[in-house]
């Protein structure tokens, strides 16, 4: 059975999250580097809906949901217990209004929206993962989970968008949080920049 296919764009957080799970479950897997704006033809046969990540398998099947990528990957292989914490309430609450929040935040010409508005809307929803990382040192506990790593490469992206204004918040533990994460060996991993895939040639590993 050939390698999974793995459509991604490094910077996506739906698709950092997939590349999270599939490194950390050891899924090797062919990585096709695509860009947003020149979507090759063989993933929209794949997954017309046309966003990343689009995972195919050796048999064909087709897994395009992030979270579902996560969760077939981890199944194979877990070997730091990251299905121990996979907290559904939390992961709607990031993928459904902090997600709102942050797109007309960060994309506010896009969706001709108050981006100030949506700052503080989302400031609210992260002010309650500070108060339950007040109480444990992850999201679902004492260790990090599935959960941990589904949501932060959202925090990443909505921090990055004005990092001095972020760093000033009271958020000291969400921060240590994020930069932990930021600054770690798997991060790296998954963050390496490839080449725009072309059509009839081979992508690349994933690790």
């Amino acid at each position: 059975m050939t390698e999974p296919i793995l459509y991604s764009f490094r910077r996506c957080p739906y698709a950092m999250r997939a590349r999270l799970a599939l490194h950390v479950s050891e899924t090797q897997c062919e990585v096709r580097e695509i860009l947003l704006r020149d979507k090759p033809e063989a993933m929209l046969e794949a997954s017309p809906k046309g966003t990343v990540p689009v995972l195919i398998l050796g048999d064909g099947t087709v897994v395009d949901e992030s979270i579902e990528i996560m969760r077939w990957a981890l199944a194979r292989n877990d070997p730091q217990g990251w299905l121990e914490g996979d907290d559904t309430e939390l992961l709607t609450a990031n993928d459904g209004p902090f997600k709102h929040h942050l797109d007309r935040y960060k994309y506010e010409t896009r969706h001709n929206s108050d981006p100030i508005e949506h700052r503080r809307a989302a400031l609210a929803i992260l002010q309650q993962l500070e108060e339950r990382l007040a109480a444990q040192p992850y999201l679902c506990g004492k260790k990090e989970t599935l959960t941990d790593m589904a949501i932060r490469p959202f925090i990443r992206q909505f921090a990055a968008t004005d990092r001095e204004w972020f760093n000033a918040q009271p958020l000291p533990r969400l921060q240590a949080w994020l930069d932990a994460f930021l600054q770690s060996e798997l991060f790296a991993s998954v963050m390496v920049k490839r080449a725009q895939w072309q059509p009839g040639t081979p992508g690349e590993a994933l690790f």
